[in-house]
């Protein structure tokens, strides 16, 4: 029987050592992962613009953004709290120090999957047929010649918020988050490359939304890729997914809480998506995302657990990243 985690890894492995320019999908569970070469006929189901790497001709003029209605129908609390309260006895009992929860949310609004993302303002987007389209701000890793980086997010705020900037870098539970997973990431980079180090910690994004400004924390993990690499991006790429920021650390017993908790598919949420363009390879985690369920939208986020946290906060942190990235908009109703 066929292995299509194996193929996938096979398959990138050889265009990476070819010097092959490709795209590639993978799902949280690594059960589907997608890859293409530029010139396979299957490309024109999907469009792609991955930090200016993109599917779609650059002289494209976007139709202008029409009016819209964009609303949001979060679980219920309680139903959240029972998942929070789950993860944080877990964290309490020790077996884990950060869990990634997520939830679907529903949504409804007149614009199609494909008018989301052409009008996205994300440097990572991607829409796969007419099952979802993905909006990220979220580097996984990059590679450029021998060195490897990654960019964890971890930690958020909205930026209206009097001194944002200083209230999120002061929180001690987001500076425990951050500090955890930038951990985790170097542990992670360290099973593939030869020397890591942090280059640099806790700095501001800022991530515009169609009705707000989020403010969110970052840092770059760096390391040297051994000698023979040899464009191994496949087996690269499995050893280090699922990505640590969207699950948690010690990874291997996380996920289990995760699955106890969240009891949905993530299905290509979390999971990541990529180029390589025969030179460089860049990727994202993907997050902000929306699915096309059977006609009706869920849109899936969440955020980092730990045995601080508070449930409200995390909640409404789940709320404010159910969003369109839109930095001018006409007219929103919600």
């Amino acid at each position: 029987m066929e292995d299509p985690k194996r193929n996938f890894a096979q398959k990138l492995n050889a265009w990476g050592k070819s010097k092959t320019p490709f795209v590639f999908l993978v799902d949280y569970r690594i059960e589907k992962p997608q890859a293409w070469t530029l010139d396979d006929d299957n490309l024109n189901e999907i469009r792609f613009d991955l930090n200016g790497f993109r599917s779609i001709d650059k002289d494209e003029v976007k139709s202008p953004l029409p009016e819209f209605q964009f609303y949001k129908f979060p679980v219920p609390f309680e139903a959240y709290e029972a998942k929070f309260n789950h993860v944080v006895r877990n964290l309490k009992a020790g077996n884990s120090f950060l869990v990634n929860l997520s939830v679907p949310t529903d949504i409804t609004t007149n614009l199609s999957l494909e008018e989301i993302f052409g009008h996205s303002e994300a440097p990572y987007r991607f829409l796969y047929k007419n099952e979802f389209v993905c909006f990220s701000p979220e580097i996984f890793i990059k590679i450029k010649g021998n060195r490897i980086s990654s960019f964890p997010m971890k930690g958020t705020i909205d930026a209206s918020v009097p001194d944002a900037e200083n209230v999120i870098l002061a929180d001690s539970k987001e500076a425990a988050e951050h500090a955890t997973i930038v951990d985790l990431i170097r542990n992670d980079l360290s099973m593939v490359a030869e020397k890591v180090w942090v280059e640099k910690y806790r700095y501001i994004d800022r991530i515009q939304t169609s009705d707000k400004t989020l403010l969110q924390v970052s840092s770059e993990i760096a390391g040297i890729l051994p000698d023979d690499f040899e464009g191994k991006f496949g087996d690269l790429l499995l050893q280090m997914l699922p990505a640590g920021s969207i699950t948690g650390a010690p990874k291997p017993s996380t996920l289990q809480i995760i699955e106890a908790a969240e009891k949905y598919e993530r299905g290509f949420y979390t999971g990541v998506m990529g180029y390589f363009d025969g030179e460089n390879f860049e990727s994202a985690v993907m997050i902000r995302f929306i699915e096309n369920q059977n006609g009706n939208f869920v849109f899936k986020s969440g955020g980092g657990i730990t045995a601080q946290s508070n449930a409200q906060n995390e909640y409404q942190e789940l709320i404010d990243k159910v969003y369109l990235p839109f930095a001018h908009v006409p007219h929103i109703m919600f």
